[in-house]
Order: C-alpha cells, then structure tokens, then sequence
C-alpha cells in the first residue's frame, strides 16, 4: 500500500484494514521518508516499510518475507525507525519536569500551586513580584497544555512533577 493515495491516506486506509483484517500482512511501499509518516504507518500495523527506488528482486522478497510473517524494511527505513525509538527512549529515561521543559522556577512555583497558594502567596513565598508569578504561571500553562490552575495542578499529580 502507498501512503500518498487519491481517497484516503494510506495510514488511515491501513488502520481501517487492519480493524476488519487484524492478521492480514500490509507492506507499505512508498518514496516518503518521513519520520511521522513511518511511525504512523507502524502505529497503524503495517508490516512493513520499504521504498519505491528498491529494485524488483528486493522488492519480490520484501514481500514473501511480510506474507511470511517478517518486517522488511529499506535500509534507510530501518535506521530511522531506530533513530527514532532511541530518541524515544532518551525520553523516556528523562524525569518528568524534563520532558515538559520547566525551568528550576517553574517547578517551584508549581510546587506552592500543587500545596494551594494563591498568586500573591507564592509572590511572597519566593520573593518574586506579583506580575513575575503571572509571567512564571503563563509558561507553567503552556509548557503542561493546560488552561487553569487546576488542570495544571492535577496534571503535575498525575505526572509526578512535584515532590
């Protein structure tokens, strides 16, 4: 299956199949060497990835391997998918307060949020001015994709910003 197709995506089209067929093998061949666009098709069941510059002979045996049950991959498939899951992994492997990118400051004034302290307490607390904590509190929402304080308080709970 190609990605780029006159109806639907291929990615969609594949998830689609995939609910009704959950054992059929899907190669996808394409000439898109896009890191999203591999991993959603992955995401998705594929089988595999390869290109469309591959010759015939590879091509005949990328897809006997996915009929019989394997995963080919073009060469340049294959090393981005492992760039990406190690980059994937890096992440993982980070502390939570680093994968949201919160500075030292925001945690802290994360923290007085999480234990219910209002602006001006936290304001004192940190010896910072009112408009330093709104500024403060701005980056904290954007950073956490949150719009309120309570999304953001209940979102550093669930993800163990805090300590």
């Amino acid at each position: 299956m190609d990605i780029e197709m006159p109806e639907v995506k291929g990615t969609e089209a594949l998830r689609q199949i995939k609910a009704v067929y959950p054992k059929l093998n899907v190669l996808m061949q394409t000439v898109f060497e896009d890191d999203d666009l591999i991993f959603e098709a992955i995401c998705n069941g594929a089988s595999g990835y390869v290109l469309k510059n591959m010759p015939p002979t590879k091509l005949l045996e990328a897809i006997s391997e996915a009929y019989s049950g394997g995963a080919p991959m073009s060469s340049i498939i294959a090393k981005k998918l492992l760039t990406l899951v190690k980059s994937r992994n890096d992440d993982a492997q980070k502390p939570e307060s680093e994968k949201f990118h919160l500075t030292p400051r925001e945690l802290d004034v994360l923290v007085l949020m999480v234990n219910g302290m209002s602006y001006k307490m936290i304001a004192a607390e940190c010896g910072i001015s009112f408009e330093t904590v709104r500024y403060h509190i701005k980056n904290i929402y954007e950073k956490l994709h949150v719009v309120t304080m309570t999304e953001a308080v209940v979102k550093a709970i669930k993800n163990n910003l805090i300590k």
